[in-house]
């Protein structure tokens, strides 16, 4: 029996819900640049060319998809991609529309 046979309804739910994550263009950006290096919210804001507000608001949801994680250092709030499944996610989507 595949892996694939036995995946439980709730958690093909869940895997569509972290698809439609990376369906908002903005928040792609932003994981791309986090690919590069980590950031706080002002420095993300000015490198995509965004407010504050819309960094943090799409921040929240690919914090809340466990896609970025983050750490306090003194009053900045530091931003990083959660782990390498998402680096690997990124890349294979590029190596899927290059083809």
């Amino acid at each position: 029996m595949s892996r694939y046979e036995t995946v439980k309804e709730d958690e093909l739910y869940d895997l569509a819900e972290l698809f439609k994550v990376f369906g908002d263009s903005t928040r792609i950006r932003i994981l791309f640049a986090l690919l590069e290096k980590e950031f706080p919210v002002g420095d993300l804001a000015q490198k995509l060319n965004m407010t504050q507000s819309a960094v943090s608001h799409q921040l929240k949801i690919l914090k809340h998809s466990k896609l970025v994680g983050n750490r306090r250092e003194g009053k900045s709030i530091i931003y990083f991609l959660a782990d390498d499944h998402v680096r690997t996610i990124l890349s294979m989507g590029i190596d899927h529309i290059e083809e």
